[in-house]
């Protein structure tokens, strides 16, 4: 009687890991953790996108199927796991913040859920993790782009910017003065342009650019580094310093958008600092 034998890796079953973590997860909450509201919805979509994005790359490789499918395949499945990474992440955070540690009322059974479904949640980012971890390009290895340093710094920085943008939003933050609609341009324009290299690499389009790669990312980069380096300043000089009318509703917002600019600027420095001295081959 012949046998199917599936080719195995430590990446296969770490994808196989983290697909089952995330589907407890989102079943468990789904079921009987009794939540709802706009962070039930985040977390659970958290967990389900990343879920069917793993199906998708577990597949796509088990059937043989990269050469047919519509982008690099040398880029798609780590960018995939990098924001599984996150959005899991956030997940573990945001769920036990917001449905256990003040919700002692509930009845035991949803508790029991609620705590399942974060620890299935922590296992899946650690999962992630591993999966980064095996993918990520090592030194002197020939790599698609997001597999290395930038390329992951690039999905870091479009997933704090995306937060960012949540933070400011509600209530408004930046209505109060010119100099916070720069900020809030700073973040739009270097998310829009870090998504931009992500699309592109991920759909295989570098080559449409009018000009190298390299360069694009080179002048890129020191933009966006000068840009985050004011809004750093910009925005809690004129969101706390009371001269400027600073507010006192919505102070953790503030503090926290602060403190994301502060850390995404930190990772545009290091992404130039890495391209500076980066040689890669897009594949």
């Amino acid at each position: 009687m012949p046998l199917i034998i599936f080719p195995t890796s430590q990446l296969l079953w770490v994808r196989v890991a983290a697909l089952l973590f995330t589907c407890v997860a989102f079943s468990v909450a789904a079921h009987g953790a009794n939540v709802d509201g706009g962070m039930a919805d985040w977390c659970i979509f958290c967990w389900a996108f990343s879920f069917a994005c793993t199906l998708l790359v577990l597949l796509v490789e088990q059937f043989g199927l990269q050469a047919r499918a519509p982008v690099s395949w040398s880029n798609f499945p780590i960018t995939i796991a990098c924001y599984a990474t996150l959005l899991c992440l956030s997940a573990s955070v945001i769920f036990p913040l917001y449905f256990l540690k003040y919700q002692q009322h509930r009845s035991d059974a949803a508790r029991d859920h609620r705590i399942v479904s974060t620890v299935f949640s922590c296992l899946a980012t650690v999962a992630y993790m591993g999966e980064v971890s095996l993918s990520r390009a090592r030194p002197g290895e020939v790599a698609g782009y997001m597999a290395t340093a930038p390329g992951l710094l690039k999905v870091c920085q479009t997933f704090v910017a995306c937060v960012i943008f949540i933070l400011v939003s509600n209530p408004v933050l930046y209505d109060s003065h010119a100099a916070l609609k720069w900020c809030m341009a700073v973040y739009c324009i270097c998310f829009i342009l870090s998504m931009a290299v992500v699309v592109l690499c991920v759909g295989e389009c570098t080559g449409c650019l009018p000009i190298p790669f390299s360069k694009f990312l080179s002048a890129y980069g020191l933009l966006a580094v000068i840009m985050y380096l004011t809004a750093t300043i910009i925005w809690p000089v004129f969101q706390f310093d009371k001269q400027y009318h600073g507010r006192s509703y919505g102070s953790s917002n503030l503090i926290t958008v602060a403190v994301l600019t502060a850390l995404n600027f930190l990772l545009y420095l290091a992404d130039l600092a890495y391209t500076a001295r980066l040689v890669f081959v897009t594949v």
